[in-house]
């Protein structure tokens, strides 16, 4: 396979490597970056290596060639990192200080050490986790020791298009740390979440503050006292304070001035309460978000000695009927065909990782500007600050649960359900063996996988749908799994089941179609929408991964592509009278073998002009 670079990765600061602060939901004034080089070692075995291979650059996965080590870990191996860092005057214990360690994500599972010592465990390659270092830490340097098994898609573990024997659609495998790695010095008594509901028909928001601190024996460790976290210090004041609306469409991501409407660095409304409630706040000042005037509120978070910043938007997305009875996806109450692409999140020379903020926000702009308005992230979690720039940028998301479960029997999930799909037969999905989800574990780990994407992910105001399953790729128990989702988020669309096996329940009747002729059947009550569509294929010379050619549809060259895509929006367009509410085109870049993309794997060539 040729190694392709994007421009981002050709530029790349080793010395500083995504410095930006990864949590915009909940942001404190500073913070410590542990991205940069790490020793790392391959082991056969579950021992801490006496010598390391070299450095590899965090947060690159090895397999990744801006890691420095271009190399695959494999089901039988431990992937090792180590470093040290450095604290000046550091008596947390004495002070009041405690100090909170960070991990965007760390592919499939690990362990973490401080000083010899255990910190954390952590399985789900996809999902941040932290742990309370304080009582590990000491004055002066400090060791770092990181250990992660990834048993990839010879697990039932959620993998996404990751694959160990790469090929068609989906692509080569990563592991390892992906996302950043931080750390932040934080009081006593901390905030440890913040959530935000706007509700636009009683022009209000409602917020709830959750906090950490030290519980009845003392510690911080809610695995200890039995307790969650936040409940261990509820009822503390807090303060509450609004900005007036801004909207923040330029580069600046610190968010202190607004593109338009100076007022938005001014206080709107102060309110006080208590943490653990939820604090019901009017906002007398309405701009609704939208796609084309995305407006943020900007709050302050006043707790103790902690303070944290964090933002919401006005609106709403529903399912609406219009005036002849079609159900319609609605933003703030108007009807909105979302006009989608689908994303894999793929990236040549970082694989999962972004080469820098930069190289994120050039994919969301470059994909308003081709006239989509909506996203499908496609089984693939990003970094918390790719939603952010869609929230700020005013691009509504479509977002995938990550699928796990046994080798999937493609003959089934994929050519025979494609025919049943399109001659309208469908089967419940009781059926483990066929649907890959035999493993009582692997079920129970995809259902708190999806609560906790959900919790995770739900303050973002871009975000407009849930997809639970995709082409029945693990699928199980969809009616079940949609009310869990309804059940944590009510605000959201749901998409239940992309592509087929379509169980009747959801928000939406998501279809996939590749070979047929476009069409569309309106029902009552859910929404019509082609969840997949196009995957045209055309290979731009010097600016391909791969000989071998992935797509549906080939074009001789870069006019007939561009053709083929007009007439298919042509046609796409020509049903929305029908009821068809939404579109997803198959895909924004190519990748791998894949070569179906609005872009070149590279970011370089636009070949759908």
């Amino acid at each position: 396979m040729k190694q392709l670079y994007t421009r981002w990765g050709r530029e790349l600061d080793p010395q500083n490597v995504l410095p930006e602060y990864p949590r915009p939901l909940l942001k404190r004034g500073s913070y410590i970056n542990l991205n940069g080089y790490w020793d790392y070692a391959f082991t056969k075995d579950f021992k801490k290596p006496d010598q390391y291979d070299g450095q590899i650059l965090v947060p690159f996965s090895p397999e990744a060639v801006l890691s420095g080590v271009s190399r695959q870990l494999q089901p039988d191996e431990y992937l090792w990192y180590w470093r040290t860092f450095t604290l000046e005057k550091w008596d947390g214990r004495q002070d009041g200080r405690r100090l909170i360690l960070h991990f965007g994500a760390v592919d499939q599972a690990c362990a973490v050490y401080v000083n010899g010592r255990k910190a954390a465990r952590h399985t789900g390659g996809y999902l941040p986790f932290e742990a309370d270092i304080t009582a590990l830490v000491r004055d002066g340097g400090n060791e770092l020791t990181v250990v992660v098994k990834d048993l990839s898609d010879t697990s039932y573990h959620a993998r996404g298009k990751q694959r160990l024997e790469r090929g068609g659609m989906f692509y080569t495998a990563q592991s390892g740390i992906w996302q950043t790695v931080w750390m932040e010095i934080v009081p006593e008594n901390y905030i440890t979440s913040i959530e935000a509901e706007p509700d636009l028909e009683k022009r209000a928001v409602r917020i709830r503050v959750s906090v950490a601190g030290s519980c009845e024996n003392g510690t911080t460790e809610s695995k200890i006292c039995g307790k969650r976290a936040a409940d261990c210090q509820t009822g503390q004041p807090v303060t509450i304070q609004i900005r007036y609306p801004g909207l923040y469409m330029d580069r600046n991501d610190r968010a202190e001035v607004p593109d338009i409407n100076p007022a938005a660095n001014q206080q709107m409304c102060s309110i006080s309460g208590i943490t653990g409630d939820w604090i019901e706040i009017p906002v007398p000042d309405i701009r609704p978000w939208t796609c084309e005037t995305p407006y943020l509120y900007f709050f302050t978070v006043t707790m103790g000695e902690d303070r944290a910043e964090s933002y919401f938007a006005m609106r709403k997305f529903s399912i609406e009927k219009d005036e002849k009875g079609i159900p319609r996806i609605c933003l703030n109450g108007k009807e909105q065909f979302q006009n989608g692409v689908l994303d894999q999140g793929y990236w040549p020379d970082g694989l999962y990782t972004a080469p820098s903020d930069e190289a994120m926000i050039f994919d969301i702009t470059e994909m308003k500007k081709s006239g989509f308005n909506m996203v499908r992230k496609h089984i693939k979690i990003e970094p918390q600050r790719w939603y952010w720039h869609c929230d700020r940028l005013g691009l509504a998301v479509w977002q995938d649960m990550v699928n796990g479960g046994e080798a999937y029997r493609y003959w089934f999930v994929t050519y025979l359900a494609t025919v049943m799909s399109w001659r309208g037969i469908t089967i419940k999905d009781d059926h483990p063996w066929l649907l890959a989800r035999r493993d009582k574990a692997g079920r129970a780990e995809f259902v708190r996988e999806m609560k906790e994407t959900i919790r995770l992910l739900k303050g973002h105001p871009s975000i407009c749908t849930w997809v639970i399953f995709n082409e029945g790729w693990g699928q199980f128990r969809t009616e079940e799994l949609t009310r869990i989702a309804k059940e944590e988020d009510p605000a959201r669309i749901i998409d239940a089941a992309s592509g087929w096996f379509d169980q009747g329940c959801g928000d939406l009747q998501s279809v996939h179609n590749y070979f047929f002729k476009l069409k569309v059947h309106p029902e009552k009550e859910r929404a019509a929408v082609l969840s997949e569509i196009g995957g045209h294929t055309y290979r731009e010379s010097g600016h391909s991964a791969c000989e071998e050619l992935y797509g549906y549809g080939a074009c001789k060259d870069k006019e007939a592509l561009g053709k083929a895509y007009r007439e298919l929006m042509g046609k796409v367009q020509a049903l929305i009278p029908q009821g068809l509410c939404a579109s997803v085109y198959t895909q924004w870049t190519d990748i791998e073998e894949e070569i179906n993309g609005v872009y070149t794997w590279d970011r370089e060539i636009k070949k759908i002009i």
